[in-house]
């Protein structure tokens, strides 16, 4: 039987998104360059996330960025967590770094990209006002009735962070997981998620069944990815 502890167990990649206000300026000495800057996450702010237990609420504490930031992680930054890089860390184009207020990016982009264009013209007139951005938990702490979870150290490793129209928001209770997100999992993700998926949605075989036993509808599959 599941029990809330098993919220500690879960792992692989996860997603948070932040209301967020962006600042976009032309490059000085650079032409066709706009450099935007912002913060993808906050801290010490806590937010509720809902699971199968029901809410619970979740913090990330300041210096959770120092040890990846310090390892000079491959980061890019994308629109809606897909398509072409617009901003690399590699590249030097993109840059991070983690203050009182959370993870702060700093992004040059190539403003003869038209997508680079699409993405500015609808952050000028508002149409997005979020940023999502992709982790790994590699310390936490939760509290003794599981019901906040305060995250102290994560890895941003070949993760992105994103100019999101509505990201899987902290505060909304179920996020849509699409399929390509499946396609993107590493061999441990995708090994963690099908053993999560055995565990929770294993059936009595039936005869009007498959002969799997355990035919999981794609909604189900989605929700438990959700939970990694």
């Amino acid at each position: 039987m599941s029990v809330k502890s098993d919220r500690a167990t879960a792992s692989g990649t996860v997603r948070r998104a932040f209301p967020v206000e962006l600042e976009v300026r032309a490059k000085k000495g650079v032409s066709n360059v706009s450099t935007i800057e912002g913060y993808a996450s906050v801290t010490e702010q806590p937010y509720e996330m809902w699971d199968m237990f029901g809410s619970y609420h979740e913090v990330l504490r300041v210096g959770s960025f120092a040890k990846t930031l310090a390892e000079t992680p491959q980061v890019q930054l994308l629109l809606n967590h897909g398509g072409l890089s617009m901003a690399y860390t590699q590249a030097g184009t993109l840059r991070l770094s983690e203050d009182t207020v959370g993870l702060h990016m700093e992004a040059d982009v190539n403003t003869k990209r038209s997508d680079v264009n699409d993405m500015l013209l609808a952050m000028e007139e508002k149409s997005v006002d979020e940023m999502s951005f992709a982790f790994r938990v590699t310390r936490q702490l939760w509290s003794p009735d599981y019901d906040q979870r305060d995250i102290q150290e994560v890895d941003l490793h070949r993760g992105d962070v994103s100019v999101v129209n509505f990201g899987a928001n902290p505060a909304t209770s179920v996020g849509a997981m699409r399929a390509a997100d499946f396609d993107r999992l590493d061999d441990d993700d995708a090994r963690v998620l099908y053993e999560r998926l055995q565990r929770r949605f294993t059936l009595p075989v039936v005869e009007s069944e498959s002969p799997a036993g355990h035919p999981l509808s794609l909604y189900l599959a989605q929700a438990a990815a959700l939970d990694l």
